[in-house]
């Protein structure tokens, strides 16, 4: 089963976008718990050198980059997940660096499978929590509604602005084939 979280903003000088597409140690409520990305979680999908891709809002069809075709950049580093994508010269492309300039689009999602043993759920009081350790990194996606807030997108050349946004957080599960 794919799963799927969002977080946060955008960065773009019109045609490279850098961010976090996860940010490690932050909560987020996911409906019936809370979950939390621990330091480490990506190391092994990005040591494999697994095509991962970059897509608007999980759309397969807006495909925007790839590991494999150098177009996207991943690394993990104290905070989380960093990227850097350059942009494609095509509708998507040109149309989400206008909405991340604008704050339309100002947040971050990825989607992943746990590997075994990938995962640690713990009672803690009334609320249970899941630490994802280590999971299988698909993709990552540029959204205007990201479940962890703390993620960050924007246009290389401004910088990075926080948003203090309060809508509530999303969870969407897809099962893939």
């Amino acid at each position: 089963m794919l799963e799927v979280r969002s977080t946060g903003e955008l960065r773009s000088n019109g045609k490279t976008l850098t961010g976090y597409a996860a940010i490690f140690n932050s909560e987020a409520v996911l409906g019936d718990f809370v979950e939390v990305i621990r330091n480490g979680a990506f190391r092994n999908s990005l040591q494999s050198g697994t095509n991962i891709r970059a897509l608007y809002h999980h759309q397969g069809d807006a495909l925007l980059g790839t590991t494999r075709g150098g177009t996207l950049q991943l690394r993990e580093d104290t905070k989380g997940l960093a990227f850097e994508l350059a942009l494609p010269d095509t509708t998507h492309g040109r149309d989400l660096a206008i909405l991340v300039d604008r704050g339309d689009v100002a947040g971050c999602s990825f989607g992943f499978r746990v590997r075994d043993g990938g995962d640690r759920w713990e009672q803690r009081g009334a609320q249970l929590v899941r630490e994802l350790l280590d999971v299988d990194l698909v993709e990552i996606t540029l959204t205007a509604d990201p479940a962890y807030a703390d993620t960050t997108v924007a246009l290389r050349s401004r910088q990075a602005i926080r948003s203090n946004d309060t809508r509530a957080l999303w969870l969407e599960t897809c099962v893939w084939d």
